[in-house]
């Protein structure tokens, strides 16, 4: 699957990601672009799927117009040791993810805060 990094995603976390084609928006000099025309970009070069910390972005945009799935990465941060253990999961849900299709990986600190206190 061809996949594309929005700018929220640290570089060097690309090769994180087995089974999958993944380039960055960094890369592409796609900086700066707003959601709407970056999703266009993506399906019109080709990407199957965007993988975001921008938890707005499915909400933004009309996606049965775009042919791209979309990861919304939910962690404590964008910092590569925040992510590192979230790429099995990013690539499981990359290997399920239908075009159109929204998918959240991860959870915010708030939930495991919330699950913690729930164990007791």
């Amino acid at each position: 699957m061809r996949v594309l990094f929005d700018e929220s995603m640290p570089l060097p976390f690309a090769r994180d990601i087995v089974g999958h084609e993944v380039q960055t928006v960094r890369r592409l000099g796609w900086m700066g672009t707003h959601n709407g025309e970056l999703l266009r970009r993506a399906a019109a070069a080709g990407f199957d799927a965007i993988v975001t910390m921008d938890r707005n972005m499915p909400y933004q945009q009309n996606l049965g117009a775009i042919e791209l799935g979309i990861v919304v990465v939910r962690a404590p941060s964008n910092r590569l040791e925040a992510l590192q253990p979230l790429a099995g999961e990013i690539a499981a849900a990359l290997d399920m993810l239908d075009r159109g299709q929204v998918v959240q990986v991860g959870r915010s600190p708030r939930q495991r805060r919330q699950s913690g206190a729930e164990q007791r």
